[in-house]
C-alpha cells in the first residue's frame, strides 16, 4: 500500500514540473504543450514538442527568460512560454 502511494505521488511530481521551474544543466523530456494555436505552432516548429529532449543552458536575471538546447538549436523564450511547457528529468 504504501509503495502504491509513493509511486502516485512521484508520478504526480514528473507530470506537475514546468520548463520555467527547471535549473540550469538539467536535460528534460517533453511532456505536453499547454499552449494556444498560435504559440503551439510557433514552439512546434523550433523543435519543441512532445518527445522532444531539451537542456536548460540559462535563466535571465529573475527568471524572465530561459535558454534552452533543442538539438543543435538555441532557443529564449519568456518565462510565460516556458510555464505552458510540461516536462520530466531525464
Amino acid at each position: 500500500m504504501i509503495s502504491i502511494i509513493i509511486i502516485k505521488l512521484k508520478y504526480k511530481e514528473i507530470i506537475m514540473n514546468t520548463l520555467s521551474k527547471c535549473e540550469r544543466g538539467d536535460k528534460l523530456k517533453v511532456i505536453k504543450l499547454n499552449a494556444q494555436s498560435e504559440l503551439k505552432q510557433r514552439l512546434i516548429s523550433f523543435g519543441i514538442m512532445k518527445e522532444a529532449i531539451l537542456e536548460v543552458l540559462e535563466h535571465a536575471p529573475g527568471k524572465s527568460t530561459i535558454e534552452v538546447k533543442v538539438g543543435k538549436m538555441r532557443i529564449a523564450l519568456r518565462a510565460q512560454e516556458a510555464d505552458m511547457i510540461e516536462v520530466e528529468a531525464i
